[in-house]
């Protein structure tokens, strides 16, 4: 009974110290009902409580930032694997995601013709549907213009946003002085604000109304050759009419190497 009593006297003195029960427990070892029983009719004081509620705070905090610090490592093991699953991209590769990108982000053409113009804030679709321009569609430089969208509350920080902007592209900061400045709304629930935030880059090509008409052939060319491979059309070409694609569509246009003749605008 002696040594019971001296484990109840220390628990109370602890309890009394603004230790939790777990804490206690790990220096008691004994039944928590036991400890419980023993430490219910001991008050805390206002400081005492103070200690646990920040000791439960600290407890919380070391437990979400472990919890996020495992969410990256999966996160990054998953990144790393689907990056390696993507091996080696061909000229073709590249031609039919830039064109994918523009069904997605692009202008479309209307009824009087329409500029190929496609505007978006993630870099590395920037970076890609440039690289098809330049390297795939063979588009001069100097055809191609930007025009940078920005809410008002950016104003200070034009000259990062420009930089940004250029550094991104790899075009000369100069290329980047037409802006259109977004009314600040101040109910937004927008996310897109904060260091991080450089608006949006719209990029437009000059004299491209046909180069957009013709990614509109592209367009509806994939979507003819992907309901074929998905067998959508049951081996029939009956629903391919020219209202949809062209009075007289090419399936074998896909078997042509990829090159100036297939990709040239």
């Amino acid at each position: 009974m002696i040594p019971k009593l001296k484990e109840k006297e220390q628990a109370i003195k602890l309890r009394r110290e603004g230790y939790s029960y777990s804490e206690i427990l790990k220096k008691i070892p004994v039944a928590k009902s036991t400890l419980s029983l023993w430490l219910r009719s001991v008050g805390l004081s206002r400081r005492q409580k103070q200690r646990l509620t920040k000791r439960k705070l600290l407890a919380a905090l070391r437990g979400a930032l472990k919890r996020r610090n495992q969410r990256k490592i999966i996160t990054e093991e998953i990144k790393e694997k689907a990056r390696n699953e993507i091996g080696n991209i061909s000229e073709r590769d590249l031609w039919l995601f830039g064109v994918a990108l523009y069904w997605a982000e692009g202008h479309k053409e209307k009824e009087k013709g329409s500029l190929v113009d496609l505007g978006n804030s993630d870099p590395y679709l920037i970076k890609v549907f440039l690289r098809w321009l330049l390297e795939i569609c063979k588009i001069p430089k100097s055809e191609i213009y930007f025009r940078i969208y920005l809410h008002e509350t950016a104003k200070d920080k034009l000259k990062r946003v420009r930089r940004y902007w250029s550094k991104v592209t790899g075009f000369p900061i100069e290329n980047f002085q037409k802006i259109t400045w977004k009314k600040h709304k101040i109910n937004t629930k927008r996310k897109n604000i904060g260091e991080k935030y450089f608006g949006l880059l719209r990029i437009k090509v000059r004299k491209s109304i046909n180069f957009n008409r013709k990614i509109a052939g592209w367009i509806e060319g994939v979507h003819k050759m992907s309901k074929k491979i998905a067998g959508w059309c049951n081996g029939s070409t009956e629903d391919l009419g020219s209202s949809d694609f062209g009075s007289n569509p090419n399936p074998a246009a896909n078997t042509k190497k990829p090159g100036v003749g297939l990709f040239s605008c």
